[in-house]
C-alpha cells in the first residue's frame, strides 16, 4: 500500500478541529494554570528566592511549567483522540480505510503535537507578563519541544489503545506523569536536594526531560543535554515499535 498524504491530513484536520472546539478544555484551561503558578510561584515566592545558576527563579521554573503542561496535555489529547473512536466504534471505519499505520500515526500523533507547540507558544507568550526571559537557544528549543509533544503523542496514542474506560485514560497523566514532573525540577534544581534525594531523583526519567529543556532555554542543566536527548530519542523509538506490533497484531483495536 502506497503512502496517502490525503488519508494523513484527513485524519490530522479532524483531530484538530476537535481541539478548536474543545478550545477552552483543551488551550485555556491549562494557560489558566500555569497563569496561577507564575503568580504563586514567581511573583509570591520567587521575589523572596535567590537566583538559581544565575537564573532570576520566576524565569528558571518556566522550561519546568512549559513541561508540566506539555506532558499532560499532549498525552491526553492523543490519547482521548484514539480511544473515542473505539469506544463508539468508528475504529472500524478507520481500518477498513485504504490507509496505513504511517498515516494514521501521522494524522492523529501531528495533530496532538501541533495542538502542544499552540500550547507552548500561548505559555511562553503569557509568561512575558510575569517576568522577563530570554531562549539562548531558540532553534534547540522549538526542536526539543517538538520532540518531547511527538513522542508523548505516540505514549498517549498507545494508551488510548490500551484503556478500555474513562477512568483508565487519566491514571497515567493524572497519577503517574504529574507528580513525576512535580519532583523532576520544576520549581528547583536537582543540586539543591540533599543526599540520598540527589541521586534517587537521576531515577525520575521527566528530571532529564525537564533539565533538556532547560538547557535550551538557559544553557545550564542538572543532566548533560546529550543523555535527556538521547534518552527522549529512545523513548520515541520504543513508542513506536510498540505502535507498529499494535497494528501487526490488531490487540485491542479489533476486540
Amino acid at each position: 500500500m502506497t503512502f496517502s498524504p490525503i488519508g494523513a491530513w484527513a485524519i490530522y484536520k479532524r483531530e484538530l478541529m476537535r481541539a478548536f472546539r474543545t478550545a477552552f478544555q483543551s488551550i485555556l484551561a491549562p494557560v489558566l494554570l500555569v497563569s496561577l503558578y507564575f503568580i504563586v510561584f514567581g511573583s509570591a515566592i520567587g521575589s523572596r528566592m535567590p537566583a538559581i545558576d544565575g537564573v532570576e527563579y520566576a524565569a528558571f521554573i518556566i522550561p519546568g511549567l512549559l513541561m508540566l503542561t506539555l506532558l499532560a496535555e499532549t498525552t491526553s489529547n492523543s490519547s482521548f483522540g484514539i480511544y473515542m473512536p473505539r469506544f463508539t466504534g468508528t475504529i472500524y471505519e478507520l481500518l477498513s480505510a485504504p490507509i496505513g499505520v504511517a498515516e494514521t500515526l501521522i494524522g492523529f500523533v501531528g495533530a496532538a503535537a501541533t495542538k502542544s507547540l499552540i500550547l507552548a507558544a500561548i505559555i511562553l507568550t503569557t509568561a512575558t507578563f510575569f517576568v522577563e526571559y530570554e531562549i539562548k537557544y531558540p532553534a534547540f528549543a522549538l526542536g526539543y519541544i517538538m520532540l518531547v509533544a511527538a513522542s508523548f503523542s505516540l505514549f498517549g496514542f498507545i494508551l488510548g489503545i490500551w484503556a478500555d474506560s474513562f477512568e483508565k485514560l487519566g491514571i497515567i497523566p493524572q497519577l503517574i506523569l504529574t507528580p513525576l514532573t512535580f519532583l523532576g525540577g520544576t520549581f528547583y534544581s536537582l543540586d539543591m536536594l540533599p543526599e540520598p534525594w540527589d541521586t534517587l531523583a537521576l531515577f525520575n526519567p521527566i528530571a532529564f526531560l525537564v533539565s533538556g529543556l532547560r538547557w535550551t532555554f538557559y544553557g545550564t542543566a542538572d543532566v548533560a543535554i546529550g543523555v535527556s536527548l538521547g534518552l527522549t530519542l529512545g523513548f520515541l523509538a520504543v513508542c513506536v515499535a510498540i505502535i507498529a506490533f499494535i497494528f501487526k497484531t490488531g490487540w485491542r483495536l479489533r476486540e
